[in-house]
């Protein structure tokens, strides 16, 4: 094939069909969520250590050994993590909530209190959403304004932003409510291998529904505001000046 056979770059871009912005803009979203909640390697990390320490206490009842098998998978996979160099700060936080659970139980004597603090984390959590939206700052916004590289712009440069934010925190807060208030009566009326069973049907379900209500709020949104780029232009901008006029 010669040169003047070759389809030049004009000719493929016409010939390819032209992303549509709205379907960037829910593209970036669904990345920067996939980012933010951990993606299916961080739902996994979440549900194995409970799902451990309730299988081996059905079988034999001991809390010992089910607390034991359940924090040591837990660093087993920030072990498996730092090895990959990969992002940890999922597998840790699943460090922290397993071992304040072991801690717990270990004290009460009661294995029930392993999923205690998780439960009170939970409650608490939905609590912090709808309070934060309430007063006007979202939580889910400051959660995700840095990974869409937005800050805070989004508070007074975009209502349309903040008004999503607002949409996605009442979705996270109810659902985690309502994930509490299942979990509790169990806590006090259920066995442990009741409870243990409903709260790892529960883990993922609830998080899936929040996090595409999430998605949906803000795929309709207005794109953030990168205030990064927005410094860098402006840092640049200050060097042309300060070049410009040392040439003068």
């Amino acid at each position: 094939m010669t040169s003047l056979d070759k389809p030049t770059e004009d000719a493929q871009q016409e010939r390819e069909p032209a992303r549509e912005p709205e379907q960037d803009s829910r593209a970036v979203t669904e990345a920067a969520l996939f980012e933010a909640f951990g993606g299916v390697r961080g739902m996994v990390e979440t549900v194995v250590p409970g799902l451990l320490f309730v299988s081996i206490y059905t079988i034999n009842k001991d809390l010992h050994l089910s607390a034991i098998a359940a924090l040591a998978v837990s660093l087993v996979l920030v072990v498996v993590r730092l090895a990959m160099k990969d992002t940890v700060k999922h597998a840790f936080s699943g460090v922290f909530g397993v071992a304040f659970g072991v801690v717990f139980a270990m004290m009460t004597g009661n294995a029930k209190d392993f999923y205690l603090p998780g439960m009170l984390y939970t409650l608490g959590l939905g609590f912090a959403y709808i309070i934060t939206t309430l007063c006007g700052v979202p939580l889910i916004g400051l959660v995700l304004g840095p990974v869409f590289k937005e800050n805070l712009s989004w508070r007074t440069r975009n209502p349309g932003r903040k008004r999503a934010y607002a949409k996605a925190s009442w979705a996270w807060g109810l659902i985690l409510l309502g994930k509490s208030a299942i979990l509790f009566p169990l806590y006090w009326w259920a066995d442990t291998t009741q409870l243990g069973w409903v709260l790892v049907a529960l883990k993922i379900p609830p998080f899936l529904l929040a996090v595409w209500l999430t998605w949906v709020f803000l795929a309709k949104a207005p794109a953030p505001i990168d205030v990064f780029a927005e410094m860098e232009a402006a840092e640049r901008a200050e060097k042309a000046a300060v070049a410009s006029k040392g040439g003068e």
